[in-house]
């Protein structure tokens, strides 16, 4: 059986339990805890699994593998019965440059070792921190809105879930935890909202994860 070792506030697994549920493979779950103990993610045993000290990590038999977005793209190549993207090249092509800007130009700015970094080396106050954050969220949200003004339906890619909405949902669950004002992104809300109606991304909220706390 397929393990994903992850955290429940972790965006990047986020995205993988959306792709592992959508797609009904069967797998466990593992929790790293980010958190407890200086950080799971830390210990000599993960970091034998993956030295970058990060989650998500997939364990498939032998084979194991890191990165949110490659995992994903192994999920697809292994089972296709629901596809993530779609089959014209250009197409393809759009829904990934989607998914990038929100995995690697906006997530790594705001995740928790930045955050935790800015705190504990650079004595950021949490103001200055939090200001951080809704800087680099507004920004790339605001370029993300613009785009979805010729792509978007029910979800980012007109009515296919693609991968971009993988990398959307994690996103948007992050801004509202941190309290960004999402007014100026009603396109986003939209598909935020449609995602949320589906089993799959259901079971995939952080808070229905058996280490949420």
């Amino acid at each position: 059986m397929i393990k994903l070792y992850g955290y429940w506030r972790s965006s990047a697994a986020y995205r993988v339990r959306i792709a592992l549920n959508l797609k009904q493979i069967e797998h466990e779950l593992i929790s790293v805890h980010l958190v407890k103990d200086g950080g799971q993610q830390h210990s000599k045993d993960y970091i034998e699994l993956n030295p970058n000290h990060l989650v998500p990590t997939l364990v498939d038999g032998e084979f194991s593998l890191n990165q949110s977005l490659a995992i994903i793209d192994y999920l697809e190549d292994l089972d296709n019965s629901v596809a993530l993207y779609p089959q014209n090249i250009k197409d393809k092509a759009l829904v990934k440059a989607f998914a990038y800007d929100l995995a690697m130009d906006i997530h790594p700015l705001n995740n928790l070792r930045v955050l935790q970094y800015l705190s504990k080396q650079l004595n950021v106050t949490d103001d200055q921190k939090t200001a951080w954050y809704h800087h680099w969220i507004e920004q790339g949200f605001t370029a993300i809105e613009k785009r979805l003004v010729s792509s978007a339906g029910k979800y980012c890619f007109g009515n296919q879930l693609t991968i971009a909405d993988l990398c959307l949902i994690p996103q948007i669950y992050n801004a509202q935890r941190f309290n960004v004002n999402m007014q100026a992104f009603p396109l986003i809300n939209s598909i935020h909202e449609n995602c949320n109606k589906l089993h799959a991304f259901i079971e995939a909220l952080p808070e229905n994860q058996d280490d949420a706390s």
